[in-house]
């Protein structure tokens, strides 16, 4: 039986409860942001600061270098699900395997990975609330170095409904049965000159904006459920509703799904490739604030 029993959100003291139960695989999942006129962001890993403290047992995922298409010209694109299974498998994640993911920063992170493994049919995964922040706010106890799971077998089985691409995202601009969230800043939902984009400002037309890092307290738990309830329904969206969640390149847009899937939404895709994607095709319609 898995030791999470179906939790999607553990706390720290859970998890050093259970940090040497059989099969339990940890990962710290943090990847760096630099700014980057071409691009608005580099990616970096975070490999250096993993080797330089974390939580003991836990091992790191390089989610763009590890976990991505290196084939698409896009940044995190997910892989195809036999590349995703040989991919997290190298890494120890196996069909028994428990696993709990943290970030030392934002929880995007882990919500990005979380994503990915449900979207492949796995539900014995959590994220840590407060990630590493919390662990070492309280004291508790650091690694250094590195550490590998041994390899193990993974069986991927797909959930198409948890994967949006363009073409879907698109007829659902047209569709009221389908509610498109932003979840990116206010600024750059509204196209703020000032704002970030990705090559044309805005958003995408007819989505509603419920800001990932607004779904976040500042010690970087998640917010208590009735708050994030409010702030999806101040967006008018209902806990039954269809919904496509997307970002720049599909990272924060997991962290609103995984606020959705919290609140008991079992319907709720990823737009994968989101305004990298998007933007970057005249044919699809944005819109301002303007």
């Amino acid at each position: 039986m898995s030791v999470l029993q179906d939790r999607m959100l553990v706390d720290t003291a859970w998890l050093a409860e259970n940090l040497n139960a059989p099969g339990l695989r940890v990962f710290d999942c943090t990847t760096h942001l630099k700014p980057d006129p071409a691009r608005v962001y580099a990616v970096q890993d975070a490999r250096a600061d993993y080797e330089a403290g974390h939580i003991p047992r836990a091992a790191y995922i390089d989610l763009q270098g590890e976990l991505s298409d290196r084939t698409s010209p896009l940044r995190f694109t997910l892989q195809s699900p036999e590349q995703f299974a040989q991919a997290i498998g190298a890494l120890g994640v196996g069909d028994d395997s428990d696993v709990v993911l943290y970030s030392a920063t934002s929880p995007m992170w882990a919500t990005r990975v979380w994503w990915m493994l449900r979207a492949m049919g796995f539900d014995h995964v959590a994220v840590l609330d407060g990630g590493l922040k919390k662990w070492r706010d309280e004291g508790r106890p650091l690694e250094t170095g590195s550490r590998q799971y041994p390899k193990a077998v993974f069986t991927p089985r797909p959930r198409p409904h948890l994967i949006a691409n363009s073409h879907q995202v698109r007829a659902a601009t047209d569709d009221n049965a389908t509610r498109i969230v932003n979840a990116l800043s206010r600024s750059s939902h509204a196209g703020d000159a000032k704002a970030p984009h990705y090559g044309r400002p805005g958003h995408i037309a007819g989505s509603v904006c419920v800001p990932a890092m607004g779904l976040v307290r500042e010690d970087g738990t998640l917010r208590p459920l009735d708050e994030l309830r409010q702030n999806f329904e101040q967006a008018g969206i209902a806990p039954q509703d269809r919904v496509v969640s997307y970002c720049g390149g599909g990272i924060a847009a997991t962290l609103d799904a995984f606020a959705l899937a919290l609140l008991g939404n079992k319907d709720v895709a990823v737009y994968d490739n989101s305004l990298s994607e998007w933007a970057a095709d005249p044919s699809l319609p944005m819109q301002t604030d303007a």
